[in-house]
């Protein structure tokens, strides 16, 4: 299982792809894909560069991030590591 995630281009936030193509911010309303909705999620996304920048799949367990970039999507998932000034609201 895997979710879609990139970058949102016109603020740098992390995004999602959720349910009926919208884009979240939250990873868990992500839509969780398998293997055979994977590849056309990403092919959905990379021909959206307008809003997805640099869409990629990442290996999860139900929402969690799981695989070796287990730590890295944890940490995108939270949002930025220092200051506040662009920190979610909720998660």
């Amino acid at each position: 299982m895997s979710i879609l995630t990139a970058n949102r281009l016109d603020d740098g936030r992390v995004i999602y792809l959720g349910e009926d193509d919208r884009v979240v911010e939250a990873i868990g309303e992500a839509r969780v894909l398998d293997d055979s909705s994977a590849e056309a999620a990403l092919a959905y996304a990379a021909a959206r560069p307008g809003i997805f920048v640099n869409p990629y799949l990442v290996e999860t367990d139900g929402h969690r991030p799981s695989g070796r970039d287990r730590l890295k999507e944890t940490i995108r998932s939270a949002g930025p590591t220092v200051g506040n000034s662009l920190r979610r609201e909720t998660l």
